[in-house]
């Protein structure tokens, strides 16, 4: 344990995204390509949370052509100025001198009428919070995933995007990964047959906080950071991890925050927004999801999801690494794919290994970042927008509140309501904010 409208509807994407025709899914990275960009002007981004992550997205999207980093915010102070010396010195190695504001409070970036589009990298617990603020401020929205925190968070976020006509998408970056894409065109296809099992290894659910409290650093504004969080939660450096900048020093570990039910999801939703999401999409279940959910325990060693249509996904491992990834096993035979890894009972069902080696980092690479921009450019749903977010996300947490009640839960995907509940499971569809916060 130690992220009016047009275009082609979400049914057709289903269809196509599969095959890469979904913007620019299936370009390789942006080194040696020349991504096609509407020329509007510059798109104009702001950063809100300025962590790990956002370092890496930032990577991605400032060597966009068409693209401005214009600000950003964060709670704390370092790295805030982190933010900025970056994004300085890249404009100065183009030659152009720069001013990069930073700002503690988010509302003050959504503020500026400025910028077009903002990159939301915080913690999950202010998901939803920052993102409808937002699109109702007219602000393109590029979301990390887990999409929210709770079931209800959202689907009030999917309905404050469409009824603000903006544009969101989700940082699922693997939908435009070559491999998983070729998986899923298999499994849409039938060439494995039926699907009678698919296997989606991600790790533990999260735990209760038991990190010691600790002294918080001058420059963090703890009680912003917590937000609508219980104030009761104390502060630990695992969950902003240390940096530096004399020496230039990043985190060397990822936000603890995650890993603990207080603050995130543990593994089902921080890699199970991963591989759940394949799942999902390969099973054509973007716009539905399972109807039953068992947790480790009731009668099932692994979490276990049970579609109406009889397949089952689970969180088993499906090698003795505990590789995460995805198996598929159909009546044909079975593909296994990762990051960077691709089996398959039948030979030809490889796909050809690339001309070149990409040895850019997985996060930083940006073929989902630049079918955001056209996105935002051309005024169409992106590859994962949020109706797909939404419905990964609630599998994913959905898997979680099943481990908390120990007992197996059923879910109606078409209504999005638990069904022969004794109200312990709505309990958990979302939390009471503490005062001062509210989601709409």
């Amino acid at each position: 344990m130690k992220n009016q409208m047009k275009g082609i509807s979400r049914r057709r994407f289903i269809g196509t995204a599969a095959v890469g025709l979904a913007g620019m899914a299936v370009l390789p990275g942006l080194a040696g390509c020349q991504p096609k960009v509407v020329p509007s002007g510059d798109l104009r981004l702001g950063f809100i949370g300025l962590g790990r992550q956002a370092m890496f997205l930032l990577n991605g999207f400032i060597n966009i052509p068409g693209v401005k980093v214009m600000a950003g915010s964060d709670v704390y102070g370092i790295k805030c100025k982190r933010f900025e010396k970056r994004v300085k010195a890249h404009y100065a190695e183009k030659g152009e001198e720069v001013e990069v504001p930073t700002y503690e409070k988010y509302q003050e970036l959504l503020a500026r009428e400025d910028i077009d589009a903002v990159v939301i990298a915080t913690p999950d617990h202010y998901h939803a919070i920052i993102a409808i603020a937002a699109v109702k401020a007219g602000k393109d929205v590029y979301l990390e995933k887990p999409l929210t925190f709770t079931i209800q968070e959202g689907q009030e976020l999917r309905k404050a995007v469409r009824e603000n006509n903006r544009i969101l998408a989700v940082g699922s970056q693997q939908r435009s990964d070559p491999n998983f894409q070729h998986a899923v065109k298999l499994v849409q296809d039938g060439t494995l047959g039926k699907i009678i099992t698919a296997h989606a290894y991600v790790g533990a659910p999260p735990k209760p906080y038991d990190l010691p409290e600790e002294t918080l650093p001058a420059d963090l504004n703890w009680d912003l950071w917590l937000g609508p969080l219980p104030e009761t939660i104390h502060y630990n450096n695992e969950l902003n991890p240390l940096i530096t900048l004399d020496p230039d020093q990043d985190e060397t570990i990822w936000g603890a925050w995650r890993w603990y039910k207080e603050m995130g999801g543990g593994f089902p939703t921080d890699w199970g927004a991963h591989m759940f999401d394949i799942v999902q999409w390969g099973l054509g279940m973007d716009e539905s999801g399972p109807v039953e959910i068992s947790p480790v325990g009731d009668g099932t060693e692994f979490m276990t999801f049970k579609y109406a249509n009889g397949t089952v996904m689970t969180s088993e491992p499906f090698d003795e690494k505990m590789t995460k990834g995805v198996k598929f096993i159909g009546e044909n035979g079975w593909i296994m794919v990762t990051r960077g890894a691709f089996e398959a009972s039948d030979p030809a069902w490889v796909p050809a290994a690339p001309e070149t080696a990409d040895n850019t980092p997985y996060e930083t690479k940006i073929p989902h970042q630049i079918n955001f921009i056209e996105s935002v450019k051309e005024r169409k749903d992106p590859a994962v927008p949020v109706e797909v977010g939404h419905r990964t996300c609630t599998v994913c947490t959905l898997g979680n509140i099943a481990c908390e009640l120990k007992k197996t839960i059923k879910w109606d995907p078409a209504t999005e309501s638990l069904v022969d509940d004794d109200g312990s499971a709505a309990a958990l569809l979302h939390y009471n904010y503490r005062s001062g916060y509210t989601l709409v």
